[in-house]
């Protein structure tokens, strides 16, 4: 009777350990699976939500890849900044093992110093070097400094978005205000999203005219060509400002997200950057990926204990429970950091495409004239070019990819069509007051 007994208890005790076990497990792995994959698709409508409820308003002037750099990566960053915090300073972030003489308080002063000094790693298959000097050079002094380097990250991936921020509100062109609106459009009913589309079309229309060069000379002609088909100046009165501090903005993005493998190489040391690489190797050939030298959980401490008139030296082993959720945290990140990587230059290289070539920019106006019946004949073909690089110039277009890109194509074709009306009635206008069509009037 005892024995079925201890049979039955055993088995459930074994049974809940397995289910304990495997669902820690499988909720690691579907972290780590959202995490990368599905933030970037549903991350936008959490947040877009969440602010909303909070009546926190949240900026829509960039893409979702300008996004993930300044908003999820920095989120991200302050999360485990709060974790790792938490570890160090609500319980014991290091425990040595001391000598069986030493008392409470010597225990609290080795646990102490071991931990603001820096402890050092050596197998346990290996021998303990007797020089200091060796022992120096296997030391880790990152662990105390992970919530600063955390924050410090988190600051230096939000630089681009403020400088962003405070560049393109000189362009004269309202981004932020004109993509909100266009991106509730679609949201709204159609007497509201009619009034919202008609209230951007007037919005840009003053914006870009306030942006034409008043003055007419052959010179000033001559840049506004250069700038509009070549891209080789730069400048609000040529059309291109905005389009100009995107993209530098954009390679301080690539040369921040690129910067911090290096940053983190020099902070964490043992060739960082290819931490990644080396976990994957390991996970193929079926080795244990958790066995680092990186973050050892297991490390050594030498200190120094003055009684007079002897200096007494003590050799410790201490246990870094910190370094569980660095070493999760690290490899993370490396994995997160290339993610971002590959995508921001992806965007960079699009957009670059999308808005240098003059062909790619008429293409996609066009494209919007054609499905709202605007064009059709061949004078109105080459009037829609002319439209395209006299009148929206490179920050009209961009201006409306970036409503693409955060509301829908529909919006933007009504947009451009609204545009277009407005264009050709001026036109009409200069027509019927000049009785002929002058080449360049709209710079």
């Amino acid at each position: 009777m005892y024995q079925l007994l201890f049979i039955y208890l055993s088995f459930s005790y074994l049974s809940i350990y397995l289910s304990i076990y495997l669902s820690i497990y499988l909720s690691i792995y579907l972290s780590i699976y959202l995490s990368v994959f599905l933030i970037p698709i549903k991350m936008d409508s959490i947040i877009g939500s969440v602010g909303r409820l909070g009546k926190v308003k949240v900026r829509n002037d960039d893409d979702l890849i300008d996004r993930m750099n300044h908003l999820y990566t920095t989120g991200i960053l302050i999360i485990f900044t709060v974790v790792v915090s938490a570890r160090q300073y609500v319980g014991d972030p290091i425990r040595c093992w001391c000598p069986g003489e030493f008392t409470g308080a010597h225990v609290d002063y080795t646990n102490n110093v071991c931990w603001i000094s820096n402890t050092y790693y050596v197998d346990m298959q290996d021998q303990i070097p007797v020089a200091h000097n060796k022992r120096k050079e296997k030391e880790l002094s990152y662990y105390q400094w992970v919530p600063v380097v955390l924050l410090l990250q988190a600051l230096l991936f939000y630089l681009p978005c403020i400088i962003w921020r405070l560049l393109n509100g000189q362009s004269g062109i309202n981004v932020d205000r004109i993509v909100s609106v266009a991106s509730d459009a679609q949201y709204e009913s159609p007497e509201n999203r009619t009034r919202n589309i008609k209230y951007v079309v007037r919005h840009m229309d003053r914006c870009l005219d306030n942006q034409r060069e008043t003055r007419h000379s052959f010179c000033i002609r001559l840049r506004h060509i250069l700038s509009a088909n070549l891209s080789l100046l730069c400048g609000r009165r040529y059309g291109n400002y905005l389009v100009a501090v995107y993209f530098l903005v954009k390679i301080l993005y690539i040369s921040n997200v690129i910067g911090q493998l290096f940053l983190l190489d020099s902070f964490l040391g043992s060739g960082y950057r290819i931490y990644g690489w080396q976990v994957l190797e390991d996970l193929i050939e079926g080795k244990d990926w958790t066995a680092s030298r990186r973050f050892p959980r297991v490390t050594l401490c030498d200190f120094e204990i003055r009684q007079l008139p002897n200096l007494n030296r003590y050799t410790v082993q201490c246990v870094l429970p910190i370094n569980l959720f660095n070493e999760k945290i690290y490899i993370f990140l490396w994995f997160w950091l290339v993610f971002v990587s590959i995508l921001s230059c992806y965007s960079f290289a699009s957009w670059i495409v999308h808005m240098i070539f003059p062909t790619t920019r008429i293409q996609y106006v066009r494209k919007f004239l054609k499905i709202m019946d605007r064009i059709g004949t061949t004078p109105d073909k080459k009037l829609a070019n002319r439209f395209t690089v006299e009148y929206l110039r490179h920050d009209g277009v961009f201006t409306l990819r970036l409503i693409g890109k955060n509301s829908s194509d529909i919006v933007v074709a009504e947009i451009v069509s609204g545009l277009w009306d407005i264009y050709r009635s001026k036109k009409s206008i200069q027509i019927r007051s000049n009785g002929h069509d002058t080449e360049g009037e709209d710079v």
